[in-house]
């Protein structure tokens, strides 16, 4: 975890693009109430493919215009070059200056993973225009498609090289696994930024079916007491919210170089976690 000590820290907010003029409505208000905060940046996830870029582009300018850093992000899998470079360049003129680059997942039905498969291309085509600030994804319980962890962190080690500047990791509830990841990472040589993606509990049931699709554990000891609280909400948001500050007081205590939020478009959660912070 040394290496992770002497970057400065960096707090962020993440969002889904909405699909109803109601569902903007209501991600205005959160990011509104959540830049009072003064966040290092927002950013703004990206569907399979490509397929909601309009959207997401939409809400990093309505984010931007109002004096916020607004990242969206890319995603490369099933895009051709061409696609990626138009991409680049409607950023750009935008005036975009901060990108987090995925290899993203093939949309539904799709034949082919595309001209660009890996990340690591991604993040040299986007390195190419030397404008952007790029952020990449990592796994500390390591991607659920990898071979072996072995094999994660090199491909992780290859976005690196391909010019990322920092990284922020998929949520998780296990921190020894994001120390171990840390150090695995240190012993390869690798001393950028890696920020602990945090994920709020506010739906438990809709939680454990995420978790298992992308290979986020959850702890025994968690699952089976949110289990045991059923359909209480006002309980296992109240759990919750103790286990998650918890393991951001200690992310920041051990030196972890700030906290990534996945708010889920929405500020509660995330607010009181962070008043009990202290931030």
């Amino acid at each position: 975890m040394e290496s992770q000590k002497k970057h400065p820290r960096t707090f962020s907010f993440e969002f889904f693009p909405p699909k109803t003029p109601e569902g903007m409505e209501k991600l205005r208000a959160t990011w509104k109430q959540l830049a009072q905060l003064k966040p290092r940046f927002f950013s703004c996830t990206y569907g399979a493919g490509g397929s909601t870029r309009d959207r997401t582009l939409e809400t990093v300018l309505e984010i931007q215009a109002a004096g916020h850093r607004a990242a969206p992000h890319i995603s490369c899998i099933g895009a051709t070059r061409a696609d990626i470079a138009a991409t680049l360049e409607l950023y750009k003129s935008k005036g975009i200056g901060h990108i987090v680059a995925l290899r993203g997942d093939l949309p539904s039905g799709a034949a082919s993973a595309g001209e660009v498969r890996y990340a690591s291309d991604l993040v040299a085509l986007i390195r190419e225009r030397n404008h952007f600030h790029i952020e990449v994804a990592c796994y500390p319980e390591f991607h659920p498609q990898a071979r072996s962890p072995r094999e994660d962190l090199a491909s992780f080690k290859r976005k690196i090289e391909a010019g990322a500047d920092a990284a922020i990791t998929q949520y998780f509830y296990n921190i020894d696994s994001y120390f171990r990841f840390v150090d695995d990472c240190e012993a390869l040589g690798i001393d950028l930024p890696i920020v602990p993606g945090i994920m709020p509990i506010g739906n438990f049931s809709q939680l454990a079916r995420f978790s298992d699709n992308c290979g986020a554990e959850i702890p025994r000891w968690l699952r089976l007491k949110m289990q045991s609280l059923g359909d209480d909400v006002a309980s296992i948001r109240s759990l919750g919210l103790d286990v998650v500050t918890e393991l951001c007081d200690r992310l920041l205590s051990a030196g972890a170089p700030g906290l990534h939020f996945y708010t889920m478009n929405q500020a509660g959660l995330t607010s009181t976690i962070w008043q009990r912070l202290d931030l």
